[in-house]
C-alpha cells in the first residue's frame, strides 16, 4: 500500500509524540556528583600547572636578563637631578658636578629661548630680507591688516596671466614684502 506524503508525514509526526515506555522525552538519570568533582579536580590541577609553568618561564627570563645586562657606566654617579629648573645657575652646577664630559644638553629648560626671542622678533618688527633687491618684511599683525584690507592677489585668466604673474607681488616703491 503505498501513503501519499501528507499521510506519511502525519503518521511520522504522530509517531514520535507517542514513546514506548512512558518517560516523558528525557532523560530520568542525573549527572553524579563524583564527574563534576573529578573536572572541578582536574581543572585545579591545570590552573596550577599553568601557573608555575608561567612563573618558571619568567623566572628564567629574569635570570638571563640579569646576567646578560651590560655595566652601568663606573663615572655615572647615581645622583637625580632635575635639568628642567628655573634657577639656571643651580641647574648649571648640578650638570657640572653629576653628569660626565661630553654634555649634550645642558639647559634643557633655556636652550630654545634664544632661538624663540629671534623668531618672535622677525614676526614683529620691520626689515630687509634682501636690500639690494628691496624684499623687505613687516610684522604679522600688519601683513594680516593688509590682507584683511586689500585681500589676496589673485591670477588674471588667460595666457596674459603667465607673463603679468612675474610682476605682480610687488608693493609700492619696487619693494617685495614677504
Amino acid at each position: 500500500m503505498t501513503l501519499t506524503r501528507a499521510k506519511y508525514w502525519s503518521r511520522r509526526m504522530t509517531d514520535q509524540h507517542v514513546q514506548p515506555g512512558g518517560n516523558g522525552g528525557f532523560e530520568r538519570e542525573d549527572l553524579g556528583a563524583r564527574t563534576i568533582f573529578g573536572f572541578l579536580l582536574a581543572l585545579d590541577v591545570l590552573g596550577l600547572v599553568v601557573y608555575f609553568a608561567a612563573n618558571g618561564i619568567y623566572w628564567t627570563l629574569e635570570r638571563y636578563n640579569e646576567a646578560h645586562e651590560p655595566r652601568q657606566n663606573p663615572l655615572k654617579q647615581n645622583v637625580e637631578s632635575d635639568t628642567r629648573d628655573f634657577n639656571t645657575a643651580k641647574v648649571q652646577g648640578e650638570i657640572k658636578s653629576t653628569f660626565p664630559e661630553p654634555r649634550l644638553e645642558t639647559d634643557e629648560r633655556n636652550e630654545l629661548t634664544e632661538p624663540r626671542m629671534r623668531e618672535e622678533e622677525r614676526l614683529n618688527s620691520y626689515g630687509y630680507v634682501d636690500q639690494p633687491a628691496g624684499v623687505i618684511h613687516i610684522p604679522i599683525e600688519r601683513a594680516m591688516q593688509l590682507v584683511a584690507e586689500r585681500g589676496l592677489p589673485v591670477r588674471p585668466q588667460g595666457e596674459a596671466s603667465a607673463k603679468n604673474s612675474t610682476s605682480t607681488g610687488k608693493a609700492g616703491g619696487g619693494a617685495k614684502a614677504q
